[in-house]
């Protein structure tokens, strides 16, 4: 069996009709993918550099990838954690081959803010502090103790008060994160590269610093990697400043779009936590383990972080050459690149649409690339040409 086929202005009717209206909808509705390449309701391509918020790292329809789901599908799909799984096991194995020096523990969930949720309770308990710092501009999730630690008060203001309380600090003001760090400080919450604020790395001093203050005051470093992670060359961005977090999440890219959270913990932290303290019903089934297990080695076997560094250079390199009147600055690593212009982001957007071309705004006048890492010069060329026409 399969969909049955609509046009657009019954999506949009049945859509507008049955949903809240929490987002600004664009007026095309996407079908279907192929590759680098996403397709309309009317049967236009899209270059596709958002990946669907990042999460599409591997492409649409990758044929390894949907085999590998087809074939779970018809083996065990779901099972909980309460029982031993021999797909889990293989992932956590995966896993620890990649993971951070020291994090050793590893907790499966179905998001980033699930991911998020569970690293603050995690180190609320082995801290027996409640208190956060994180950076402004910094974004969490949206759930209510991931709100907390996310900065935008468009996002908070309708549900405060909001628990854990949280500092906001200026990123990379290390003066700033001193004094603000105390002893009931639970941990710093930090990305190592701001997304959804605008593509804002974290300089390696600022994160530096951030563990000696720390380790000063007893608190714990949590890194958000939900965005960053796979797609800045490496695993983890947070490596290439030579920090080890005592906590790292991530989520988007970890399992080529299906949902999964993972947050990756010490040994110390897991004996504080207690027996049956969190869970999931969702939570590291087969089919996402899967899913997560196809994608991490994909990523490995075809050389994937390896194109990310290169592509994202060039990337980087052509929009400057452009010598576009209308760009300010283009900052990033890898594949996660932030266009920052000296205008309103939005009929940009609009004029990159219109050109075949899908991105993603990050803040008012910056629009990020998050491409899937299977693109080639092709793709870059195409979305340098497409933005030298606007």
């Amino acid at each position: 069996m399969t969909a049955v086929a609509m046009d657009l202005a019954e999506i949009q009717r049945l859509e507008n009709e049955h949903q809240p209206p929490l987002y600004a909808k664009r007026e095309i509705a996407l079908v279907r993918g192929e590759g680098p390449y996403l397709f309309d309701s009317d049967g236009r391509r899209y270059l596709d550099a958002m990946s669907n918020y990042g999460v599409a790292i591997l492409g649409h329809a990758d044929p390894e990838f949907a085999a590998a789901m087809c074939d779970q599908l018809r083996t065990l799909a779901t099972g909980h954690q309460s029982f031993y799984s021999d797909v889990r096991a293989e992932l956590l194995g995966e896993i620890a081959e990649i993971a951070p020096d020291g994090l050793s523990r590893f907790f499966l969930s179905n998001s980033g803010a699930e991911a998020i949720e569970a690293a603050l309770k995690f180190a609320r308990v082995a801290t027996g502090r409640t208190k956060l710092v994180a950076a402004k501009r910094g974004y969490h999730g949206r759930t209510l103790g991931a709100l907390a630690a996310t900065a935008d008060q468009k996002y908070r203001a309708p549900f405060e008060p909001l628990s854990p309380s949280a500092t906001h600090l200026t990123l990379n003001d290390v003066d700033a994160l001193d004094a603000a760090v105390d002893d009931q400080t639970a941990a710093i919450l930090l990305e190592p590269i701001q997304g959804e604020g605008g593509i804002w790395p974290a300089s390696h001093e600022y994160l530096q610093a951030a563990r000696a203050i720390a380790d000063d005051r007893g608190a714990l470093v949590i890194a958000d990697e939900i965005q960053t992670g796979f797609r800045t060359g490496s695993p983890w961005a947070i490596d290439a400043s030579g920090v080890k977090p005592d906590i790292l999440v991530t989520a988007k890219a970890l399992a080529n779009g299906f949902p999964i959270g993972l947050t990756m913990f010490t040994e110390a932290i897991s004996t504080a936590i207690p027996a049956g303290a969190h869970g999931t019903t969702f939570g590291a089934s087969p089919l996402a383990c899967r899913a997560a297990l196809v994608t991490l080695r994909a990523l490995r076997e075809r050389g994937l972080y390896a194109r990310s560094a290169k592509l994202g250079d060039m990337l980087m390199r052509g929009l400057s050459e452009l010598n576009s009147p209308k760009i300010r600055d283009v900052r990033g690593r890898g594949m996660m690149i932030g266009v920052e212009l000296k205008e309103r982001v939005t009929p940009t957007l609009r004029g990159l649409q219109e050109h075949g071309v899908l991105v993603l705004p990050a803040g008012a006048t910056t629009f990020r690339l998050l491409p899937p890492l299977i693109w080639t010069e092709t793709q870059m060329d195409e979305f340098i040409s497409a933005m030298d026409t606007i």
